[in-house]
């Protein structure tokens, strides 16, 4: 670690001499409107206006990221450089794009897991800024203090099947010691190649990720990765907490409130950890569940604006003045969170068994199917808790205080139509309200005639939800 120490002290170093000169630099004309990256605010806004209009992340398909890079490349063959640098298990092209012009080399990539493709599509957002914003000060800074090495897709074939995996099986972030995926090499190569001072590791957790307690969606989970047992603050740590802690400032107005810390315990056989110990040091992204009808846009955004501010305050040295407490108080993960939580509910199952009161937890997680070519974005959704949730949140919670829920047992029923309930304890309901079991329910309230009920909401959730 002596050499990767010293490594990080120059280029430190070198940052506060960028800082003294970069007032008498001189940028040519810009090539659109000035944007000050420092300005967490004004980049959400930037992107809101301008981001590329590209699928939603979970169909985000190598194709896809291939013709995303020639266009970058051939569109600003001076500013961007794209080589391949390996072929995935079956044959998928693996690509590095470069971009900058200064001697502290970043290294950025995604989709290590095929699965987790948020930060892939906030990787093309980044270098259309970088692009756009090329000769403004703030860009001109940033080009001539970095380059930056970027790989927006590590794993193709799991990408192409929705799964963290890749197609050897192997879970690419637990190979960096055996390199038996090309996956690995080829990163691992990436980093030797180019020295990277620092590197950010961009992945997507859990639906039930959750932060703080209540229990709120962890949104975004940061990490300054460790290299050893011990969790040794070497200079590289201190440089990726101060990182870490500059995203969580620039967030805090997005996000206030869904910003965790991952767990720092040192896994030996993730690259991220093993970069951080061969002198890359890593900070790690999580990107958590975002509650409403669109994750994905709030998402990749939150994504977005974090790299920009992370890179600028390198490229300015700003970086410097970041507290480390910061990212030091920000309360550890937990998985304490569901899709839905039906609270307070007379809840008859459909089994037999007598009314009870408590809640009902629903946990689900998105899927990609395929069909006739065309992928689509589903929702696998199950009955994950039952009884007394207090201690647990949700991205909704629907108050049942003073109704039934049952079953959903006619699919033709619609909320506000009468009812009779079926006699389940002389035939058990085909989907009952138990643990694994669908989340097909009927909230009702009695009706004014005798043995009716009016249904007041029918709960589904696990209906596809996105088509591209």
């Amino acid at each position: 670690m002596h050499a990767a120490r010293g490594h990080v002290v120059l280029a430190l170093a070198w940052v506060g001499v960028w800082l003294g000169s970069a007032a008498v630099a001189q940028p040519v004309a810009a090539t659109g409107a000035t944007l000050a990256l420092a300005d967490a605010a004004a980049v959400a806004s930037w992107w809101d206006r301008e981001h590329r209009d590209l699928p939603p992340p979970p169909l985000i398909t190598s194709a896809l990221v291939e013709a995303e890079l020639k266009r970058l490349a051939s569109r600003a063959p001076d500013l961007f450089t794209l080589e391949r640098i390996g072929e995935s298990v079956e044959g998928r092209p693996l690509y590095h794009l470069e971009v900058g012009r200064g001697p502290v080399a970043i290294l950025l990539w995604s989709q290590m897991h095929g699965d987790e493709a948020t930060a892939t599509r906030a990787l093309f957002d980044l270098m259309e800024l970088i692009e756009r914003q090329r000769a403004t000060p703030d860009g001109v800074r940033l080009l001539d203090a970095l380059t930056l090495h970027v790989v927006p897709m590590l794993n193709p074939d799991g990408a192409e099947r929705h799964q963290r995996r890749n197609a050897q099986s192997i879970d690419v972030n637990r190979d960096a010691l055996l390199l038996q995926s090309p996956e690995a090499r080829a990163l691992k190569a990436l980093r030797d190649r180019t020295d990277a001072l620092l590197g950010f590791n961009l992945h997507n957790q859990g639906p039930r990720t959750s932060v703080g307690t209540p229990p709120r969606p962890a949104s975004i989970s940061l990490l300054s990765v460790a290299f050893d047992d011990l969790r040794t603050e070497s200079e590289g740590r201190r440089l990726t907490k101060r990182v870490c802690a500059v995203i969580r400032d620039a967030l805090d107005g997005l996000a206030e409130g869904r910003i965790g810390r991952y767990s720092d315990e040192f896994e030996v056989r993730a690259l991220g950890d093993n970069l951080t110990r061969w002198g890359t040091s890593v900070v790690l992204i999580e990107t958590g569940p975002w509650p409403g009808p669109d994750p994905d846009t709030s998402l990749v955004r939150l994504n977005f604006v974090a790299l920009v501010a992370a890179l600028d305050a390198i490229a300015s040295g700003r970086v410097h003045l970041a507290d480390p407490a910061r990212y030091d108080s920000l309360p550890v993960n937990d998985d304490r969170l569901l899709h839905t939580i039906v609270r307070g509910a007379t809840i008859i199952p459909g089994t037999g068994v007598a009314p009870f009161h408590g809640d009902v937890g629903i946990a689900a997680s998105r899927i990609v199917r395929v069909a006739n070519g065309e992928r689509t974005i589903g929702l696998a959704a199950r009955i994950e808790d039952m009884g007394d949730l207090r201690t647990l949140g949700a991205l909704e919670t629907i108050d049942a205080s003073g109704l039934t829920l049952t079953p959903a047992f006619d699919p033709a029923v619609r909320a506000g139509d009468t009812v009779t309930l079926p006699d389940w304890r002389a035939t058990p309901a085909a989907n009952v309200i138990a643990v694994g079991q669908p989340a097909a329910l009927f909230l009702l309230r009695p009706a004014p005639e005798a043995g009716k009920y009016l249904v007041v909401q029918v709960v589904r959730i696990g209906d596809t939800v996105a088509a591209r």
